[in-house]
């Protein structure tokens, strides 16, 4: 399917992660379609990225940023703007489960928050005016923990509730310019940051076995690149009257019925 994304500027926060990471398979797959992704991210993995899609003949540009803060944002919408002359989709992709929970400070919880939560709201602000011109849609990369809670993770638990919040109120405020704002919820995604994390777990192997068992259709984890899969077509053409939805990709693991656990 021919999602028309061929020649479209795609801001994309958080980008710059490692290889198969859910942001870095995203930018994998809008080069493949031919878009030119513009990729906000503070790591320097993003000037690699960028080059190797570039040598498939693939535009493409990488703003280092620090998207806690709000200048750093600011220049570097103002830097893709410079070079395009537009916006034509905004990815808020941008997320680390950090683990501030009730026993972290105040300083760690508001972090979490700037992280993961305030940068959309600080990116879409200053790209506003763009997809304005464009009617280009914005999408939010959400998390199951905002909806279901996890434990031990308050500010990103607090960040990702507040991020479907602003996924209707945006999609209220912007209908009039004909602006589409959607969220993808993802649940269990086998990711780096994901072997990471079970790594650290003294039974990492029981427990990844355990999770994988609860998650209903087919018993597996949702790849990164259905992820972005579902994240391409939201913002293309296709998806043209779809707006302040959440969009679970996550093989049933939130919503069906408990009876199909496997135990």
């Amino acid at each position: 399917m021919d999602l028309g994304l061929k020649g479209k500027v795609v801001v994309i926060t958080g980008a710059a992660g490692l290889k198969g990471s859910i942001g870095e398979t995203i930018l994998q797959h809008l080069a493949a379609e031919g878009a030119i992704p513009a990729v906000i991210d503070r790591n320097d993995r993003g000037f690699s990225y960028i080059e190797e899609i570039q040598k498939q003949g693939i535009d493409g540009l990488f703003c280092k940023t620090d998207v806690t803060n709000p200048v750093h944002i600011e220049e570097a919408i103002a830097k893709i703007v410079a070079k395009y002359g537009r916006i034509d989709a905004l990815i808020n992709n941008v997320g680390v489960n950090d683990g501030a929970g009730l026993d972290a400070s105040y300083e760690e919880f508001m972090d979490s928050l700037k992280l993961n939560m305030v940068s959309y709201f600080i990116t879409v602000k200053h790209a506003l005016p763009y997809l304005k011109a464009s009617k280009g849609p914005i999408l939010n990369i959400g998390s199951k923990v905002g909806l279901t809670g996890q434990g031990g993770t308050s500010g990103y638990a607090a960040a990702k509730g507040g991020v479907l919040g602003l996924t209707r109120e945006w999609a209220v405020d912007l209908i009039k310019h004909s602006i589409r704002v959607n969220a993808v919820i993802i649940a269990e995604s086998w990711t780096p940051a994901y072997d990471t994390w079970i790594k650290t777990l003294e039974n990492g192997e029981e427990k990844l076995k355990s999770i994988v068992k609860k998650i209903p259709l087919e018993n597996r984890m949702t790849t990164p690149d259905e992820i972005a899969d579902t994240c391409l077509f939201t913002i293309s053409e296709r998806s043209s009257h779809t707006t302040g939805q959440f969009i679970f990709c996550d093989g049933g693991y939130v919503h069906l019925d408990r009876s199909l656990l496997t135990e």
